[in-house]
């Protein structure tokens, strides 16, 4: 063991030895993070337009701050866009992190100077639990990789712009720059195939010890590496490999397919980042919930998903939140959004310490018929048929069909990617079927209430998804399938890679 992992060893005891007691102290730390935040912009425009100087409570914030999605902020943040300063936060931001946008197109997510630390220092904490937690920090000696966007920024009205992950690049510790790959040079290209063979060619020969990003890409990434070296594994590769971290999906529908190529089970961290703020990452291996970073500059609340479109939808703190309820995602943050509706849904898995799984997005969900099918449903659905049928599944998506004339029934249709060629279709339909009436209640009426045909499963050719995401300029990065919709927008693309109904 060389002197860092040494040195990393003891600082990591001491890093998460007091972020143990700070998260006991969870909903105090979080009333203080509300008036800080107060306290910091009540001299702004938004602090003077929302009465900041007259709020002293929870009560008094949701008086006088309604939530807000981006389209509703968007008329704040233009005016930061154009240079104007104390719009939202004190002063200008540093960064913008530029997101696509559902609804608004391209979406500039401001990043301050107070908030930039938080990002850094969420991700370094959930190495130093697991170090803390397992005593391993061997990863250290070797070299680390994170697939991510291009650290090329451009400007917008003097504030650098561009992907969070290409933002970070630039707020690595300096004792941990040795370690990291790839260079500069790859991580600029832009087209991701190029980039994915320059990364293989750069660390194929390296002592790659620790991989990180989002499962969909690594998975690309191994596929290569084995392309490459015509090894059967990537442990054959690199022997040293023990860690993975990830976040952006959830990892279980890739699970299989990764331990595959990989050749062995490793020690994997979840986190998740968002543009927005470093919410939570996975605190103990052999817990999925992630602990919820609650003394941050973020401070969070929570609406039921079922209430959310409901005039007098309540609003909660951390206080009052229950344990496996479904929950949008607010926040207001060190970086000027204030009751920001992020889009995303939690459910709690402890209380004491408060920690979360993400369930998936608010607008990505099946409710063609009223049943409301989540991400968390159908991604359990997709994990039970890999680990039953012994199949590995490259991708998926699910859409529904809704009948156009009396002579048909609606029904879901899965488009699923596979490792193998042989399978049990119908099988595999029916399964997936009983998965999501065991899940949803709704949807379980509307089957045996013959609104709901059986489903139908399309089965994507090689590549299928990868070909889909090229040809719609999304393949890379921070890009991820969307695994549910409410519309046929693309199922209907993905009919072009159809191999088998």
């Amino acid at each position: 063991m060389n002197l860092k992992s040494k040195v990393i060893k003891a600082i990591a005891k001491i890093v998460t030895n007091l972020n143990t007691t700070k998260r006991f102290n969870a909903v105090e730390n979080q009333n203080q993070v509300l008036l800080n935040l107060i306290s910091e912009a009540k001299n702004t425009q938004f602090g003077n337009e929302h009465e900041f100087k007259f709020i002293k409570n929870y009560k008094s914030f949701k008086t006088k701050v309604p939530i807000r999605d981006y389209e509703a902020l968007k008329p704040h943040i233009e005016k930061v866009i154009e240079g104007k300063e104390d719009v939202l936060w004190k002063g200008k931001p540093i960064y913008f992190t530029k997101t696509s946008g559902t609804t608004s197109g391209s979406k500039y997510i401001p990043i301050s100077k107070e908030s930039i630390n938080h990002h850094i220092v969420a991700a370094r904490n959930a190495l130093f639990y697991y170090v803390s937690e397992t005593n391993k920090a061997n990863f250290f000696d070797g070299k680390m990789i994170f697939l991510q966007g291009s650290p090329v920024l451009t400007d917008t009205n003097g504030i650098p712009t561009g992907r969070l992950s290409g933002i970070v690049y630039h707020h690595v510790p300096k004792w941990l720059t040795g370690n990291r790959k790839p260079s500069y040079e790859a991580n600029c290209i832009e087209d991701w195939e190029t980039k994915i063979d320059d990364i293989v060619a750069e660390t194929y020969q390296e002592d790659m010890r620790l991989i990180s990003g989002i499962p969909p890409w690594c998975i690309m990434y191994f596929e290569k590496l084995l392309e490459k070296t015509g090894k059967q594994t990537i442990q054959e590769i690199f022997p040293n490999f023990k860690l993975f971290v990830y976040g952006g999906v959830n990892y279980e529908p890739y699970r299989k397919k990764i331990e595959k190529l990989i050749g062995i089970n490793i020690d994997t961290i979840e986190t998740y980042p968002a543009s927005e703020g470093f919410f939570a990452y996975q605190n103990n291996i052999n817990d999925k919930g992630l602990l919820l970073n609650t003394n941050a500059g973020i401070f969070y609340e929570f609406v039921e998903v079922n209430n959310f479109d409901k005039s007098n939808a309540e609003r909660i703190s951390l206080k009052d939140v229950k344990l496996d309820t479904n929950y949008v995602l607010i926040v207001s943050t060190n970086a000027g959004l204030w009751a920001y509706n992020t889009g995303d849904t939690v459910k709690f898995t402890s209380l004491n310490p408060y920690k979360i799984i993400v369930s998936g997005r608010l607008k990505h969900f099946v409710s063609a018929f009223g049943e409301h099918v989540i991400a968390e449903e159908v991604e359990a659905a997709i994990a039970f048929v890999s680990k039953q049928f012994k199949i590995n599944i490259k991708e998926f998506t699910l859409a529904p069909f809704v009948a156009q004339n009396k002579n048909e029934t609606s029904y879901y249709e899965w488009f699923i990617e596979f490792e193998e060629e042989n399978f049990e279709l119908r099988k595999i339909e029916s399964t997936l079927d009983k998965i999501l009436i065991s899940k949803n209640s709704y949807y379980k009426d509307l089957r045996e209430g013959n609104i709901l045909a059986s489903p139908k499963l399309r089965i994507i050719e090689k590549n299928g998804f990868h070909k889909y995401q090229s040809s719609q300029g999304k393949l890379g990065g921070q890009n991820k399938v969307i695994h549910l919709s409410n519309n046929r927008k693309i199922a209907d693309l993905l009919q072009n890679f159809v191999k088998m109904h």
